[in-house]
């Protein structure tokens, strides 16, 4: 300060600087709190977001008009409303555009607003209107509906509170950190919490397991699974809890010989950067075992798909449960429901934080209803003050033209027409094309309307009941204009982090090597069936489609098999990656297709399913009628190998493993069986080409090669029809003779007759020899039905109903 003579004096104020950091504490921590950090209940935004949707709407960025630059949206939010940094503000915005961090979004963006593991492009790049959902927040502002308060330099006014059509709050939930308190509130689908709100409206006393049966959780922007339900209600009775969230992961095959996990939903607020980064150090590390690689092919088109390679021999169920306990593939999720409530915070549950905004809701109806029968009535003086100056138009007019000035004609018509000022001024202004029959004939019909919206709007302030279930009705209809289908799935199984995330599973991951049987389909599908203890497999009591067996052999899951082509090719490959199907109910329609499991060329394909280790040869036979038994090991240590050298343009037809005291058959086109003992055929290497087997006759060729075991047991099963016909419109013939009525012959002739052609028949279609049954199915795999066994050697067969593909034996 300074003295008279303009001298400077020293002033020293001793001040407790204890009160004083407590006071600028209290200050601070009021100022984060209160318009910051926390939401309100009422419309579940903080100032910020409230601040930038208002003006928006006095922008006129509705959805029906074009985007906008954001950095503009910024700016006049920063320089009318919020004078803080423009990176708060246009964060908040993003925010609110996010498809993936809100359920519903608010606002509608245009150009990059980031992603999980991304952040957004600069405001100058990106652009921004109102979405549709934002519309139903900030709708009847003009009508008086919530208070006005000033802005920060008290030149502006800006809502205290939205009149938020829908529960935001709970629609989107919020998170904030403040100073001494914080919220975290979970989304929830919009219809359900609607339902419930509107159950609480009708039933104010009803309970939290009465409003759980509307909302019975949350309802997450990125789906996903929900796992066990005790944390959810007890966020919902107490304000806090946790519950674990988990992605959405299904088991494909992502080739015929892999197998992967197919991520398609996250758990909320994870990125599939974050899950692919977390999984390759588990490998690194050790931690995680069986991951062969991670691919992210997300794409716009198709969303989420992260797919991971399971390595051959692992469970994709244990390693999948291994990652939810190792990775972010499921993630805790804390619920701490803190929300200003008459302006202070408060820890709500599920019923408190409904009822708030039913109490918000009813006011701001209650004030809409005030304003709109306000201004009805001021309305319906005007029209009655009209039809009164129309009834007497021509004294009106005499009373103004003979008035000095406006005063005195305004003076004067209220008091000869008994007009109140407002009226009398109305009149003065009155266009004279209003005075017209049809004007009067239009301000009698808003009269009458008037009245009645005033009746209306009266009732609705005297009946509390029925301003609740306008409040009910208005709340439904937005939920039908906005509402989506859950996308969160809600499970009461445990999640699996009960166990500590750093321990080691306790089981093995790989797939056990027991004892199976591998079954191969006529129509190319096989699938693995695991016995326990070496037990039997069990024939199924019906016929099903795809349950005609071409080979089967028994081995382990992790063991090695062979797969013979007609291309006269051995591939090996282990069977732990087929399709597993239960013993007592195998389905060979849900098997993998071997061609493709097996990688095969484009005309190639299996014929028979051998063991490597078995002592009995491989018989093979050709499609020119030659014969051949591989030698038992004589096997090349390699993937695949030839087993026979074939003649230009001759394939395999059939192969088989067989003992020295089966008999090998062939039949052909022309139908001449021939069989014999397969111990007069000399095992031969794999380079052999093997030696004649049956004399084929000119323009025909073999179609069956196989086996028989026991004769006495065996069938033989042949189908007639024209080769000329169109396929599927010849249904043929069909014959099951027994096998011990064909005698046997000499190795290199020609057989004997197997069936007998009708006329308009050249051969043969399908021909099978082996043990009865026969089961028989169409080329798409359903059941066809042969005739009884028992049929003349060389007859002629009966009719069938329909096309056999294919024949088989049943499950043995």
């Amino acid at each position: 300060m300074t003295t008279e003579s303009g001298g400077v004096v020293e002033r020293i104020q001793d001040i407790d600087v204890g009160s004083e950091m407590q006071e600028s504490f209290l200050e601070y921590a009021y100022s984060v709190i209160y318009s910051r950090a926390l939401p309100d209940a009422r419309d579940g935004l903080k100032p910020v977001q409230r601040r930038i949707l208002y003006m928006m709407a006095e922008m006129g960025l509705r959805p029906d008009r074009g985007h906008v630059k954001s950095a503009r949206v910024v700016g006049e939010v920063m320089g009318k409303l919020h004078p803080h940094g423009d990176s708060a503000i246009y964060d908040a915005l993003v925010r609110l555009a996010q498809p993936f961090t809100l359920r519903l979004p608010l606002i509608d963006g245009h150009g990059n607003f980031g992603s999980l593991d991304d952040g957004p492009a600069a405001s100058r790049y990106t652009e921004a209107r109102l979405a549709s959902a934002a519309m139903s927040m900030v709708e009847n502002l003009d009508e008086d509906v919530v208070d006005f308060v000033p802005n920060y330099d008290n030149q502006l006014t800006q809502p205290g509170v939205l009149p938020s059509a829908f529960p935001n709050l709970l629609v989107n939930g919020a998170s904030g950190i403040a100073v001494g308190m914080a919220t975290n509130m979970a989304p929830h689908n919009l219809i359900e919490v609607v339902a419930g709100a509107r159950h609480l409206i009708e039933n104010p006393h009803a309970t939290l397991d009465d409003i759980m049966r509307f909302i019975p959780g949350p309802d997450l922007p990125t789906g996903g699974t929900i796992s066990g339900l005790d944390g959810i209600r007890d966020a919902y009775a107490t304000g806090r809890g946790t519950f674990r969230t988990r992605a959405r992961v299904s088991i494909e095959n992502i080739t015929p010989r892999k197998v992967g996990l197919i991520v398609t939903e996250l758990p909320y607020l994870v990125g599939p950067e974050r899950v692919i980064e977390k999984i390759k150090d588990g490998v690194q590390s050790k931690k995680i075992q069986g991951i062969s690689d991670v691919n992210d092919l997300t794409d716009r088109k198709n969303g989420l798909r992260l797919v991971i390679g399971i390595k051959t021999g692992f469970s994709p169920e244990a390693v999948l449960e291994q990652l939810y306990r190792l990775t972010p593939l499921e993630e805790s999720m804390g619920i701490n429901n803190v929300a200003l409530v008459d302006g202070g915070p408060r820890t709500l549950g599920l019923i408190e934080l409904v009822q708030v905004y039913i109490d918000h809701r009813i006011e701001v109806v209650t004030r809409r209803t005030r304003f709109r029968l306000g201004k009805r009535r001021d309305r319906l003086h005007l029209v009655e003050g009209l039809l009164i100056a129309i009834l007497d138009i021509d004294e009106v007019i005499q009373v103004i033209r003979s008035s000095d000035d406006s005063d005195e004609a305004r003076t004067r018509l209220r008091d000869v027409f008994d007009l109140s000022e407002v009226q009398a001024e109305y009149i003065l202004e009155l266009r004279l094309r209003r005075l017209t029959k049809f004007s009067r004939i239009e301000l009698e019909a808003e009269r009458d309307q008037l009245l009645a919206d005033i009746a209306m709007l009266e009732e609705l302030l005297r009946d509390e009941s029925k301003l609740r279930r306008l409040v009910s009705d208005e709340m439904e209809e937005t939920a039908e204009k906005h509402g989506t289908p859950r996308r969160t799935l809600l499970t009461e199984a445990p999640a699996s982090a009960a166990v500590s995330r750093g321990r080691k599973p306790a089981v093995s991951l790989e797939i056990a090597d027991v004892p199976c049987v591998v079954v191969l389909s006529t129509t190319g599908r096989a699938v693995r069936v695991d016995l326990a203890d070496d037990i039997e497999l069990e024939r199924p009591a019906r016929r099903s489609k795809h349950d005609a067996v071409l080979s089967q052999i028994r081995g382990t899951s992790r063991g090695e098999l062979g797969a013979v082509t007609n291309l006269g090719r051995l591939v090996r490959f282990t069977p732990v990656d087929l399709p597993a199907v239960p013993p007592n109910s195998v389905q060979l329609a849900a098997g993998a297709r071997l061609a493709e499991y097996l990688t095969l060329g484009k005309n190639e394909r299996v014929l028979a399913l051998v063991s490597l280790t078995s002592e009995d040869p491989i018989a093979l036979g050709t499609r020119s009628g030659v014969v051949k038994r591989v030698a038992t090991g004589a096997y090349p240590n390699k993937p695949d190998f030839e087993v026979i050298a074939l003649k230009p343009k001759d394939e395999v037809v059939g192969a088989v493993q067989t003992g020295e005291s089966d008999e090998l058959v062939f039949v052909t086109s022309d139908a001449q069986l021939l069989h014999f003992a397969a111990s007069i055929v000399r095992p031969q290497g794999v380079a052999a080409g093997g030696m004649a087997g049956i004399n084929v006759g000119a323009g025909a060729q073999v179609i069956h090669f196989g086996a028989v075991d026991k004769p006495e047991h065996a069938v033989v099963a042949t189908v007639s029809s024209n080769s000329s016909a169109l396929p599927g419109t010849d249904n043929g013939r069909a014959k099951v003779s027994l096998f011990v009525d064909f005698p046997a012959k000499g190795r290199a002739t020609g057989g004997v007759r197997a069936h007998s052609f009708l006329k308009g028949e050249d051969g043969l279609s399908v021909a099978w020899v082996g043990a009865d049954p026969a089961y028989a199915v169409g080329s798409d795999g359903s059941v066809r039905t042969l005739p009884d066994p028992g049929g003349r050697r060389d007859g002629s067969g009966t009719p069938l109903d329909a096309p056999i593909g294919s024949i088989g034996t049943p499950l043995v």
